[in-house]
């Protein structure tokens, strides 16, 4: 379930991460056929939280209000500021009876001071990656990744990652139609992987043919034909070598992980919107078979895709391909 959804505001808190948090659930999008989600923004503090920029936020309520959240969100602090010992409480209630937390960048320090990490793989901001790791040792961090989901608790990296990581919940329990749309309305890419770099260190040289936007265009357009790395580099005009080497530097990922992404990407969005049968959406994907469809399906979303279609079936079936 994911209808109500209450924000941490942090003492020294960054805004950023906050606005990430008010931006996909707390704007009203009910007019566009989305869901609405019963929001508020919660201190531990009082009712004046002073950020890092030198403002306060006026939270309008107090720890009581997590008790009834479906989402605890928890956007970046002070790594060094201790929260007071009854939110941690609060926390540990929350997941005890249900609820997902949710942290983004140094919020994880606030889940590993709760105790919420141990046992649990997690991600940060890449700079606080190393002190994360020293501070919660029973936790594996993991600095490379956009997110990790170790649902009931859910750890995006830095800044902008934090949107990856809420449209990637908002995904897995609302289906891809609502993540895309909340997207579009904000102005942003629908789905980046959990498992993408956070970031490049050392752009790689620019190749003849520029950049790789074209051949991601012709690979989204051919999800459905059985590819190779060597086919792709082919069309890049490169070696199999170097076209893995500059997919990772401006993809962040592997050309075979992206792919078999945008595949699920596309076998979601036949399963929400057509009565085609999962053979039928298996081939139209390139998966080939059901078998291979389930086995992806079960590792990347921890559902079947029979299951999935029920979850989200939505609107009117169409017999054509999905609009990407």
């Amino acid at each position: 379930m994911l209808s109500n959804v209450a924000v941490l505001a942090l003492t020294g808190g960054h805004a950023f991460e906050l606005g990430v948090f008010c931006e996909v659930f707390g704007i009203d999008r009910g007019d566009d056929g989305l869901p609405t989600y019963d929001f508020a923004v919660v201190s531990a503090t009082g009712s004046h939280v002073p950020t890092r920029h030198g403002f306060r936020i006026e939270a309008t309520h107090g720890l009581d209000r997590l008790e009834t959240a479906d989402l605890i969100g928890v956007p970046a602090g002070d790594p060094g500021v201790p929260q007071p010992a009854q939110l941690y409480d609060a926390l540990r209630a929350a997941v005890a009876r249900g609820a997902r937390v949710l942290s983004i960048c140094s919020g994880a320090f606030v889940l590993g001071e709760a105790g919420l990490l141990d046992g649990r793989r997690c991600t940060t901001h890449w700079r606080y990656a190393a002190e994360l790791a020293r501070r919660f040792p029973r936790t594996r961090v993991e600095p490379d990744r956009l997110y990790v989901d170790e649902d009931p608790v859910i750890t995006g990296a830095g800044t902008a990652a934090g949107i990856d990581t809420c449209l990637h919940l908002v995904r897995r329990l609302q289906g891809s139609a609502v993540a895309n749309d909340i997207a579009r309305r904000m102005v942003t890419s629908p789905h980046r992987q959990g498992s993408q770099a956070q970031y490049v260190k050392r752009p790689g040289p620019k190749s003849r043919t520029g950049n790789l936007t074209p051949v991601l265009a012709w690979l989204d357009a051919h999800l459905h034909e059985p590819l190779t790395v060597e086919q792709m580099a082919r069309r890049a005009h490169m070696s199999p070598r170097t076209f893995a080497r500059r997919f990772q530097q401006e993809v962040g990922t592997t050309p075979l992980q992206w792919l078999t992404g945008q595949r699920i990407l596309l076998a979601q969005q036949y399963l929400e919107n057509t009565e085609e049968p999962v053979a039928a959406i298996a081939a139209r994907t390139g998966f080939g078979s059901v078998e291979t469809l389930r086995h992806h399906f079960a590792r990347r979303l921890g559902s079947s895709p029979n299951a999935y279609r029920r979850a989200f079936r939505a609107g009117p079936a169409s017999s054509t391909r999905p609009a990407r």
